[in-house]
């Protein structure tokens, strides 16, 4: 759902290169709709088969997907329109971060409530995903770790409704300087099944690790979401430390390795306003009626 997210905010993008408004929620929550079918589902309204990724044989597979997002998707009828439910699971929180990579910094933060509340209702899942969101616009222009987690947490105290990720977000912080890093000290955030666990226990995971490589073996070797808190902590740690710093032996054998570097790039080219001029680029990002 990370990549129909990239996918659907860069087809929002190509709209503003149109001469339209980018919607970005509407163009997501399309994507989403393409990612539904993937999974052998099908909304009430119904979404042309095109973009490039749902034509990728390897994404038509189900691998444990979050039945907070099948649910709301297998009950969207109009696109842009929030879910109707009180899940503050972490599914939301796992997706967003192309909204940091791509959003302008002042809009970063609505953006990601906005794409979050889609498929989760609860606000600490949308605030959980907002704070991310918030955290890698800080940390990709060149913020440090600690420093990017305060201005986030800055920007979350204006939110009403933030205390459980407020809460969540400072017991990270505090438990990152007061011992060694250990799988024992991240199960005291929780088990990572609720939004604002697993964007604690990756915040502690990248805090408390000197690299990147300890930092996601330590998001993932606990009892719980591991694969979720992995994603996350690889999220904040990508931004920290670079591609550059990612173990090769973890990359060289990678799914989808070169779609996720064009898609990477194709999303840098949309962030710097240059993606109207490759007509490949373009192509993958399909234009919809008004």
């Amino acid at each position: 759902m990370t990549l129909f997210t990239a996918e659907g905010l860069i087809c929002a993008m190509a709209a503003a290169d149109d001469g339209r408004k980018p919607d970005y929620s509407s163009h997501v929550h399309r994507a989403y709709l393409r990612w539904l079918k993937t999974q052998g589902l099908q909304a009430p309204i119904e979404v042309q088969g095109d973009g490039w990724l749902i034509g990728l044989g390897s994404l038509w597979s189900q691998r444990a997907p979050g039945i907070t997002c099948l649910s709301a998707l297998e009950d969207v009828r109009s696109l842009g329109v929030p879910a109707f439910n009180d899940s503050k699971g972490c599914g939301a929180v796992m997706r967003t971060a192309p909204v940091g990579l791509l959003a302008p910094c002042d809009q970063t933060f609505g953006l990601a409530i906005e794409l979050a509340v889609l498929t989760h209702g609860h606000p600490t899942s949308s605030l959980s995903a907002a704070f991310l969101a918030a955290a890698l616009q800080w940390l990709i222009a060149g913020h440090s770790l600690p420093s990017a987690v305060d201005a986030a947490v800055k920007i979350l105290r204006s939110h009403p409704g933030a205390n459980e990720v407020l809460a969540a977000v400072e017991a990270a912080q505090a438990l990152a300087t007061s011992a060694p890093a250990s799988a024992a000290q991240l199960e005291e955030l929780g088990a990572g099944w609720i939004a604002e666990e697993a964007l604690a226990i990756a915040i502690y995971a990248v805090l408390a690790a000197p690299n990147i490589e300890e930092a996601i073996i330590l998001a993932v070797n606990h009892s719980g979401d591991s694969d979720s808190t992995g994603s996350i902590a690889g999220n904040l740690a990508g931004a920290a430390y670079g591609v550059e710093s990612i173990p090769a032996r973890w990359t060289e054998n990678l799914e989808l390795r070169d779609e996720i570097a064009t898609l990477a790039d194709d999303l840098l080219a949309a962030r710097n306003g240059i993606l109207g001029l490759s007509a490949a680029q373009r192509s993958r990002y399909p234009l919809f009626p008004h």
